[in-house]
């Protein structure tokens, strides 16, 4: 397996793993080593309820991702209230501007929230797509210009 093979397929299990998390027990399941414990603000319970999934990695144990916006955040403190985080690091966050908690939304309002969820995803993958065409345009024209020189 190549190194694109290896990061594919790293990309591939992230997708999936965020794609499980638009319900707040699914978040709340991922914080099984959470590194802040109950006497502190940051608890599990807190940090699903405000759209977070646990998603740590070795130089950041305690990194969480918003499963609608993907804004993630790391260097938690003990007191860090997670919905305020929320709120100031990513104000337009549609999980954070909807009105009703989870478990009071219809049908019509979860799905309507999934969408937004969805088109930001697809939206964030085509910006990424363009951003490589971009560098590997830019790469190909200096080639381009090194053989005109030569």
């Amino acid at each position: 397996m190549g190194k694109s093979d290896v990061s594919d397929a790293s990309d591939e299990a992230k997708q999936r793993q965020n794609f499980l998390m638009n319900t707040e027990a699914n978040r709340l399941a991922s914080f099984q080593d959470w590194p802040f414990d109950e006497d502190c603000n940051c608890v599990p319970s807190k940090m699903a309820a405000a759209g977070f999934y646990h998603c740590p990695t070795q130089q950041e144990p305690d990194l969480v991702r918003c499963f609608m916006c993907s804004k993630e955040l790391d260097g938690w403190e003990p007191t860090d209230d997670p919905l305020e985080e929320h709120k100031s690091h990513a104000p337009k966050c549609a999980f954070i501007t909807k009105k009703k908690d989870e478990k009071d939304m219809t049908m019509a309002e979860f799905f309507k929230l999934e969408s937004v969820r969805q088109h930001n995803r697809v939206m964030t993958h085509v910006e990424n797509r363009i951003k490589e065409f971009t560098y590997e345009a830019e790469k190909t024209r200096q080639q381009i210009e090194g053989l005109k020189n030569q």
